[in-house]
């Protein structure tokens, strides 16, 4: 079953290439976009949604968005946006993400749990590259440098990481990253 995306988005042009990416996707069906956080509440309720693809700016609070518990909510960034503010966001999109990474992302935030568990549980190259630099003690910022993505790209990665692994310290994905041998000897800090 296809999987309903409602994008909240003012520009027209970050829009249309969102749509454009999507709906080249069999696993996704494209709503009619919003641009005015004024008709959002209904069109929520009118249109169910599966994924709110929402620019974080556009909204104060959104666990007060209707049917939040029964949708994915990602975060569209492409300014500065607070990690406060993006704290309650199910997954990050950034807007310099790939179109491999966008749908990716948007998968791996809708897939069912009891599959995720079972399917989804392999670590991407993206996210093995980024549990290695995590590993060597490097920072997001300097993980974002590195692998020439953006600081949230890699808040996103971590995610899915902690996700996936059931591992939410950085010590702990230490000691899973030398157990399964991603991590040469020289490397160790």
């Amino acid at each position: 079953m296809k999987k309903r995306v409602l994008i909240v988005e003012p520009s027209e042009v970050i829009t249309e290439g969102l749509k454009s990416i999507l709906e080249d996707q069999i696993r996704f069906k494209v709503l009619d976009p919003v641009a005015d956080v004024d008709k959002l509440a209904e069109r929520i309720i009118a249109s169910r949604p599966d994924i709110l693809l929402i620019n974080p700016t556009m909204v104060d609070n959104v666990m007060q968005l209707p049917g939040k518990q029964e949708m994915t909510v990602v975060a569209l960034v492409y300014q500065y946006v607070s990690r406060d503010a993006l704290k309650n966001y199910d997954a990050i999109v950034d807007i310099c993400d790939s179109r491999a990474t966008i749908i990716e992302t948007l998968a791996q935030a809708t897939a069912d749990e009891s599959s995720a568990a079972h399917s989804n549980y392999e670590l991407t190259k993206r996210e093995t590259a980024v549990l290695v630099e995590l590993a060597q003690g490097k920072t997001n910022k300097e993980i974002a440098d590195s692998l020439n993505v953006s600081v949230h790209t890699v808040i996103s990665h971590r995610k899915n990481i902690t996700h996936k692994t059931g591992i939410k310290s950085v010590a702990g994905l230490t000691v899973y990253a030398m157990l399964n041998n991603l991590l040469d000897e020289s490397a160790i800090i």
